[in-house]
């Protein structure tokens, strides 16, 4: 446990940059550009004389029915995950070049040669590595979320207060605490949708002589392309839609956090009158994060990434291009 403790704190070392700074530095670019949004539209609607006193809004909130304050409630759970929206894009781009290259640049560079030397088994030195790609990063990530996510309350706490607005008022129908907990919940749902994509790309990173990011690339897409043109020919009869979705792109960006969240069921809240709250506590609250789990997708999905791991770990012992 002590060997695997240092692996994996060599690996944060090595990709201090990445794991740590890029979503600090994204946390910090995010909360400057809400503040300097709201800054301009004060300054434009100060401009042009346009009334946004806090007597007027208090009025505006005071006469909105029950349905509506959930859905303010809704919208103001909606502004503290933001942020965890933009770090989610760097965390994904960051383990996807990670994992591409988390095998292959010591062949390249021929410090396996080095490690090999160790006593450390090939088991372990992967393993560290999806454990870093799969634990470490994300919770980095969403430490900054967090972050990110209060700052955004006090943000909207702070404008609201400007505005006069009475804060318990609009707080009494948000959810911050549930919110919170609801990101933390999501890093074990996300580590288990993820575990095919780390898979594929460790394994090609193990396997590839050269250019790991094309062999990643290209045999999913490849596979998807013959797929659509036997089905043009009638010669089969697997839905092109669906091998796209589950094959081609579960195999190359899974590693984005909640891609599990289904399009049509987004569409399904975006058209309901912008009644938000009767759809939102689906996607919130720890229980119905790890009810995911139980999906058959999820399950298929963990058991071929860890098959795929599993061979990751085969080239590694038997790979040194030397």
């Amino acid at each position: 446990m002590k060997t695997f403790y240092w692996l994996i704190k060599r690996e944060f070392w090595e990709n201090r940059g990445s794991f740590f700074w890029a979503p600090v530095v994204t946390t910090g670019v995010f909360l400057i550009l809400n503040i300097m949004g709201i800054i301009t539209f004060e300054v434009f609607a100060a401009q042009r004389g346009i009334s946004i006193s806090g007597m007027n809004i208090n009025q505006l909130v005071q006469s909105m029915d029950a349905k509506n304050m959930a859905n303010i409630g809704v919208g103001i759970d909606l502004a503290m995950m933001s942020s965890g929206y933009l770090i989610g894009i760097v965390l994904g781009i960051v383990v996807f070049f990670y994992c591409l290259g988390a095998l292959y640049d010591d062949r390249r560079d021929r410090s396996i040669l080095f490690w090999k030397s160790l006593p450390i088994s090939d088991r372990d030195t992967v393993l560290s590595k999806v454990i870093s790609a799969t634990v470490v990063a994300p919770v980095i990530a969403t430490i900054c979320g967090l972050l990110g996510a209060v700052a955004m309350l006090l943000i909207v706490m702070l404008v609201a207060m400007f505005h006069g607005v009475h804060l318990w008022t609009l707080l009494g129908y948000a959810h911050p605490f549930r919110t919170l907990a609801t990101m933390v919940a999501l890093i074990p749902v996300n580590l288990v949708w993820a575990l095919p994509a780390v898979g594929w790309l460790l394994l090609c990173s193990a396997w590839a002589k050269s250019k790991p990011f094309l062999w990643a690339l290209a045999v999913p897409v490849g596979a998807g392309i013959i797929v659509s043109w036997f089905n043009a020919m009638g010669l089969l009869n697997v839905s092109n839609g669906w091998f796209w979705k589950n094959i081609v792109v579960r195999s190359l960006f899974s590693v984005f956090p909640n891609g599990w969240v289904e399009s049509q069921e987004m569409t399904h809240v975006n058209m309901q009158g912008f009644n938000l709250s009767d759809h939102f506590d689906k996607f919130v609250g720890v229980g119905n994060a790890w009810s995911q789990l139980a999906r058959a997708d999820f399950i298929i999905g963990a058991v071929i990434g860890a098959a795929m791991i599993a061979a990751a770990i085969w080239f590694r012992g038997r790979r040194d291009d030397s």
